[in-house]
C-alpha cells in the first residue's frame, strides 16, 4: 500500500479508533477508497454474501475470514478440534497418542464437550459414569457469560428443557443450541479466587499457518472467592470471569478492574511453583494455541484479504494444566485493558508499537519449549 493507510469502520470503540490514528491512518467513509476496514460481523457476511457480488481489491483488507465463525461460536470449536484429532489417529500421527485410560497425551486440553439438544443421549451416559460432577451449560451464539448456567443434576436439565419451551429433545429447530461441558472445578486459585487468561493471537494467514501472540495478555479474576459447593452452584460471581458478570459485582474493583498482566501471573508462578514448570505451563498454552488453529485450518477459507483476532480463554487447574474454554467472539471492542486500566498503559509507552510474538506453528509437545 503506497502512502498513508485509509481506514473505515462501523465499530465506534475508541481503542480502535485511537490506534488507528496514533499511526496517523486517514479515516474515511465506507464509499470511498478504503486499504484497512474494521467490520462488525454483520458486515463481513455481507461482503462475501453471494448475493451482493462484492469484490475486494488487492490493496484492501478486513478483519474477519468469512468462516471466522468455524473456531469463534463454541459448538464448532469443539466439532472442528474432536474431527482433527480423530483424522491424525487415522494418520497414525504420533501427536494423536492415548494413555491406558484412552486419553489423548497431547490433545487433552478441551474439557469433555457434547451439544444440545443433538447430543443429549450420549452425556447422560457420560453423566452417569461419575453422577457427582459438575457441568457447565453455554449458548453456542453468545458471548460476555450470558445464558450460562452450572448445573450437577439430571433433573435441571429437564427443567430447562421445559423452560425452552420445546416439549422434547427430539425438536432441535425450534431450539437454540447449547453446549454443555466438563466444569473445570480444581481451578488453580490465586487469593482464593478462580481466574482465567485472556490472550491475543492474531491469524495473519491459515495457508501457511502464520499467528501471533500479543503479549500483553492478562488475567481475570472473579470477585468473590471459589467454593465447589453444590450451595454456590448459581454464583456467577464465584464461577465467570467475564467482565460484564463480575462488573456488577459489589466488591468489583473500578480501578483495576479484578485484572492482572500476564507477566505478573508469570512473576507470581515462577516463585511459587518455579521457572521450569511456568515455563512449561506457557509452552503447552502456546502448543493449544497452535492446535486449535491447526484444527480449523482445513475448512476455513483463507481469503488473502483477511485477518483475524482472535481472543482466546484459558483456564489452569491446580495440577497447572491449561483447558482451551473458548475464543472470544469479538474480543477487539468489549474488553481492552490498555482503555481501562493503568497498569495496562505503562508497557506500551514504554515500547511503542504492538508487542508481539510469532507463535511456531510445528514441533511436538515436548519439542516446543526448545522452539519458542
Amino acid at each position: 500500500m503506497a502512502g498513508k493507510v485509509k481506514w473505515v469502520t462501523d465499530i465506534e470503540k475508541s481503542v480502535l479508533i485511537n490506534n488507528f490514528e496514533k499511526r496517523g491512518w486517514i479515516q474515511v467513509t465506507e464509499n470511498e477508497d478504503w486499504n484497512f476496514y474494521w467490520m462488525s460481523v454483520q458486515t463481513i457476511r455481507n461482503v462475501f454474501s453471494v448475493e451482493t457480488g462484492y469484490r475486494l481489491s488487492d490493496d484492501q483488507i478486513v478483519n474477519h475470514f468469512p468462516n471466522h465463525y468455524e473456531l469463534t461460536r463454541k459448538d464448532l470449536m469443539v466439532k472442528n478440534i474432536k474431527r482433527y484429532r480423530k483424522e491424525l489417529e487415522k494418520e497414525g500421527s504420533p501427536l494423536a497418542e492415548k494413555d491406558e485410560n484412552g486419553k489423548y497425551l497431547y490433545l487433552d486440553f478441551v474439557p469433555v464437550t457434547y451439544m444440545l439438544p443433538a447430543d443429549y443421549n450420549l452425556f447422560v451416559e457420560e453423566f452417569r459414569k461419575s453422577p457427582s460432577s459438575t457441568w457447565i451449560m453455554k449458548p453456542c451464539g453468545k458471548a460476555q457469560g450470558k445464558g450460562i448456567f452450572l448445573i450437577n443434576k439430571l433433573s435441571q436439565i429437564k427443567k430447562w428443557s421445559r423452560d425452552s419451551k420445546t416439549s422434547s429433545f427430539v425438536s432441535q429447530s425450534t431450539k437454540e443450541a447449547y453446549v454443555i461441558s466438563l466444569y473445570i472445578s480444581n481451578p488453580l486459585l490465586i487469593g482464593g479466587r478462580k481466574f482465567d487468561l485472556r490472550l491475543y493471537v492474531l491469524v495473519s494467514t491459515y495457508r501457511p499457518l502464520r499467528c501471533y501472540m500479543y503479549k500483553l495478555g492478562f488475567c481475570r479474576f472473579c470477585t468473590v472467592k471459589y467454593t465447589p459447593s453444590t450451595s454456590e452452584l448459581d454464583n456467577m460471581f464465584v464461577h465467570l470471569t467475564n467482565v460484564a458478570i463480575q462488573k456488577h459485582g459489589e466488591d468489583y474493583n473500578h480501578i483495576h478492574g479484578g485484572k492482572w498482566t500476564v507477566s505478573n501471573l508469570r512473576l507470581y508462578l515462577e516463585s511459587t511453583r518455579g521457572r521450569e514448570v511456568t515455563s512449561k505451563l506457557f509452552d503447552e498454552i502456546h502448543w493449544i494455541i497452535v492446535q486449535s488453529l491447526k484444527a480449523v485450518a482445513p475448512v476455513m477459507n483463507n481469503d488473502k484479504h483477511c485477518f483475524e483476532c482472535y481472543g482466546y480463554d484459558i483456564i489452569v487447574d491446580d495440577r497447572l494444566k491449561p483447558w482451551l474454554i473458548e475464543h472470544g467472539q469479538r474480543p477487539d471492542p468489549e474488553v481492552q485493558p490498555d482503555q481501562r486500566h493503568p497498569q495496562h498503559r505503562g508497557p506500551q509507552r514504554r515500547s511503542p508499537g504492538l508487542q508481539v510474538e510469532q507463535v511456531p506453528a510445528q514441533g511436538s509437545p515436548r519439542q516446543l519449549r526448545d522452539s519458542v
